[in-house]
């Protein structure tokens, strides 16, 4: 019982804690204190049990290393990959990369990753069978993941140099090979079927990706190699902070000023600063609005968060928050990625079976869906 309590304890604290700041109270995205609730919730399904035993004896549990990701497929032994396209999906939240770090008073690295743990980090997760796709994708119910691996979105968080900037080579600009982008391009060279893909949340009313190049040309310069961008308000402000005018301004304001530097491109999802959202009575405003003849809309409020979210044909899956995994700092935490790849079956996760017209899910898990969300594909159950 006290273990239990303490594990309870320690995912409301992630959840409180998020940009480098620490929030009294820890609002979720609905405005209601569900905390408590969420963080009992089982990952595993109860009709999963089978399943879990017949993976362990077939040990499909192994990692990827020395089996590169097969080309989509028609047909598949459903029974040898055991597909599960109602599984969970990580989504993982980036803050600052660096060279190295050390910790201070003010700073403890909680959300700093150097960029050589970032390579290994990529390491793991392709010999672990995790595949990148973008948020979009995720959203729009359009996974397209080779049969058997899993997939897994990357977000990054206010816009750092550390996370993409341009230097100049022979007059040109190019990604700098020393940021999270450019580790990312050089991974996607070596294992183009990993995928390159992710969303970056900006403040555009403060220094965004600095380096060479103008604001505008570094943002086409993400856009034009595949990455999506996202609002994360114009300056980071803390949205339960905040009455009407200041949220219309700041959310409103931030798409303004995207519309300014890449013309018609809608910031259409948004990371909570701090992790807060607005009070309840307030939230309208967050996810859609007009500022200064400037429409905005956010299609997905994606939280803070400690724990994988759930699959697009979930009953239980809502764009309007979701939840994130934290990516590893500088020192282990408990329901960070690392934790999560330690203590996250593969049987509980999102296994493709690479067809993304079809929908594939062991029977045992059919309550579970949605099934009005299928959007037209055809339900496989085995």
């Amino acid at each position: 019982m006290k273990k239990a309590l303490a594990i309870i304890l320690t995912m409301v604290f992630l959840l409180l804690s998020g940009c480098g700041k620490l929030q009294p109270g820890g609002r979720n995205s609905s405005g209601s204190n569900e905390d408590a609730n969420d963080s009992r919730e089982k990952i595993t399904e109860e009709g999963n049990d089978r399943a879990k035993e017949e993976t362990r004896e077939s040990g499909s549990e192994s990692d990827f290393s020395s089996n590169p990701s097969p080309a989509p497929s028609e047909t598949i032994d459903i029974y040898e990959i055991k597909p599960n396209e109602a599984g969970r999906v990580m989504i993982v939240m980036f803050h600052r990369f660096v060279e190295s770090f050390t910790p201070s008073a003010s700073d403890d690295g909680q959300f700093v990753i150097t960029f050589k743990d970032f390579e290994n980090l990529l390491e793991t997760l392709y010999n672990k069978g995790y595949r990148l796709i973008s948020l979009r994708d995720f959203l729009d119910n359009n996974i397209k993941v080779a049969p058997g691996f899993i997939p897994i979105i990357f977000t990054f968080d206010d816009g750092s140099s550390g996370q993409f900037n341009l230097i100049e080579e022979n007059g040109e600009l190019k990604v700098n090979p020393n940021s999270a982008v450019g580790i990312m391009e050089k991974f996607y060279k070596e294992h183009p079927d990993f995928g390159l893909a992710g969303t970056f949340y900006v403040n555009l009313g403060t220094n965004t990706f600095l380096g060479k190049g103008t604001l505008a040309e570094r943002l086409n310069y993400l856009i034009d190699m595949g990455f999506e961008i996202g609002n994360h308000t114009l300056t980071h402000i803390d949205l339960y902070e905040a009455g009407e005018e200041k949220i219309i301004a700041e959310v409103g304001g931030n798409q303004k000023k995207m519309s300014e530097l890449v013309a018609g491109y809608s910031l259409d999802t948004l990371a909570l600063p701090f992790g807060n959202n607005a009070r309840t009575e307030l939230q309208n405003f967050v996810y859609g609005g007009e500022y200064e003849d400037v429409e905005y809309h956010n299609r997905t409020v994606l939280r803070v968060g400690w724990n994988p979210t759930y699959s697009p044909v979930n009953k239980d899956f809502n764009p309007l928050s979701l939840n994130r995994v934290r990516a590893p700092g500088f020192f282990p935490v408990d329901f960070d990625l690392n934790w999560w790849l330690d203590n996250l079956s593969r049987e509980e996760q999102y296994i493709s079976d690479g067809n993304p017209d079809k929908i594939t899910v062991p029977a045992a898990l059919e309550d579970s869906l949605d099934k009005s969300r299928l959007d037209g594909k055809e339900l496989i159950l085995y």
